[in-house]
């Protein structure tokens, strides 16, 4: 453990930080008895997990007094909750924080707390390159928030609190859930592999496992709310089990969350190849409320390169798994994670893994140019390859993917699909008079309501045609002929009853906390 530290906070400088109001309240109260309850906001940066987490953040924060700054609002405090997977993440966070500067050195009393991966990798690098930061927490106690924020605005100090391991588990702590309708569950947090290019082990630490029971007596829960969908969260879901010794845990619980009343969607991400087992396939096609979706890594296609990633899997296997999936469950959605130029990587490696992408037929790949990161083991490796021959590539793999993923899309034409309403999945809904929501293989559809139809919530369940496949959604115009059918769901009941505004058909979605 790496204990606390106080970093007096400067005064006068260019964040003019003044930031301690000394007759405001401690800000583990929120503002104190009578007072104006003091506000928040959190950003997020990152992956699923950031974002589950931040809804933790929130939750903490709220039970402390705090109450959620409305969207155009300057916060009292605003939380980031950082990613550090690669180079890009530090200049975000780091361009974000300058940007709050002068806004923090107009409003005395305006906290900024940094916390997540990179606040786990840089500690009080971040003080140092950003002195108007009030707090920085890892990835191990977010809990500490609340008490941190206090301390600050009491020493008059900025406080830096890093451990080494985790405090608790994060899911005991109080979560503000981001939807009525759908919510992760965190089956695991850490990771046990030694890619050569993740920094996340280092920075996530070791895998911890919840137990079944914990696991299912939260999705008990959310489902008695309203929860329809959750989505299982681990660094490795397949290795789950691992911690207290039960290698099937993992397609144990998809089996167990299938008899669950009231739960009609069950995800789960991500799975590693190496550890991707007939069980869990079996559990996906047997299971009826287990989604025909499928996330799965593939990095790259070359056996070579894979070995120099410590990836401990080939091609071949990959491939394997893929028609596995597919024989158990036609319909399955495949989607993956590629990188793009790692050290060593030649144009056969790239070729190679380009036949694979074309023979994997991916609904989407997530394609990542490599980003150095330093600490991981390939940072050293001989044979960075230049930018200029990444980009060339990253181009003609974007380029494969694209008529891979149209292709697949126009495949679902005709295919007559039941569509989760969601809020604020589909930016133009507003100007094209659509709503929009995720087909059971979670692939993106746009919808239109036929005169007269029936409007359905957040939540609800629309059933739709597919008239047109995109390269990135579906477009269910709906035709006179139908079908159209809306099913209101406990979700959408939820969604109703949460402290938020209703959605109109040709009006943007406004969000009302």
């Amino acid at each position: 453990m790496t204990p606390s530290t106080s970093v007096p906070l400067p005064t006068g400088d260019r964040a003019g930080n003044t930031t301690v109001d000394p007759a405001g309240s401690p800000a583990g109260d929120g503002g104190g008895p009578g007072a104006t309850p003091r506000t928040y906001q959190v950003r997020t940066f990152g992956c699923q997990m950031n974002v589950h987490d931040s809804e933790r953040l929130a939750g903490l924060l709220e039970r402390a007094g705090y109450v959620r700054a409305e969207p155009e609002a300057e916060a009292d405090v605003v939380v980031f909750n950082t990613c550090a997977v690669r180079e890009n993440a530090d200049n975000r966070l780091y361009g974000n924080l300058g940007l709050l500067a002068p806004v923090k050195a107009r409003r005395p009393g305006m906290q900024i707390a940094v916390g997540g991966c990179l606040a786990q990798k840089d500690r009080d690098a971040i003080v140092r390159r950003a002195p108007w930061v009030d707090v920085v927490f890892g990835t191990h106690n977010p809990g500490s928030l609340p008490a941190l924020l206090d301390r600050a605005r009491h020493n008059h100090s900025a406080q830096v609190e890093i451990l080494e391991s985790l405090e608790v588990f994060p899911s005991v702590l109080p979560t503000r859930r981001e939807s009525a309708y759908a919510a992760w569950v965190s089956i695991s947090v850490g990771c046990n592999n030694t890619c050569t290019f993740c920094i996340v082990p280092s920075l996530r630490g070791p895998e911890r496992d919840r137990r079944p029971g914990e696991v299912l007596a939260e999705v008990e829960a959310l489902v008695a709310e309203g929860t329809i969908e959750v989505t299982l969260l681990g660094q490795n879901v397949n290795t789950y089990g691992v911690e207290f010794g039960d290698r099937g845990a993992f397609a144990g619980l998809l089996r167990a969350c299938g008899r669950v009343t009231g739960l009609e969607r069950v995800r789960f991400t991500s799975p590693h190849p190496a550890a991707f087992t007939d069980d869990v396939i079996e559990a996906m096609a047997e299971t009826p409320n287990v989604m025909p979706h499928l996330h799965m890594p593939l990095q790259s296609g070359s056996d070579r390169v894979l070995r120099a990633m410590r990836r401990s899997y080939r091609a071949d296997r990959f491939l394997g798994i893929l028609d596995r999936v597919r024989a158990a469950i036609p319909d399955a959605a495949v989607t993956t994670d590629i990188i793009v130029g790692f050290p060593g990587e030649t144009e056969e490696d790239f070729a190679a893994t380009l036949d694979v992408v074309a023979a994997s037929r991916f609904a989407q790949a997530f394609t990542f140019q490599y980003s150095t990161r330093p600490g991981t083991p390939a940072a050293s490796l001989d044979g960075q390859v230049p930018k200029v021959v990444v980009q060339e590539r990253y181009e003609r793999l974007v380029q494969l993917q694209e008529q891979v993923s149209w292709e697949e899309n126009r495949a679902q034409e005709g295919r007559v699909l039941d569509v989760l309403v969601a809020e604020g999945e589909g930016r133009k809904d507003g100007e094209t008079r659509r709503l929009s929501g995720r087909a059971p293989d979670n692939r993106l559809v746009h919808f239109s309501v036929p005169e007269g139809g029936e409007v359905p919530r957040p939540g609800d369940v629309a059933t739709v045609r597919v008239s047109y496949g995109a390269p990135h959604h579906l477009v269910a115009d709906v035709a006179p002929s139908g079908p159209y059918r809306v099913r209101r769901t406990a979700a959408g009941d939820a969604w109703e009853g949460s402290p938020r505004a209703s959605v109109s058909l040709g009006s943007p979605i406004v969000r009302v906390h």
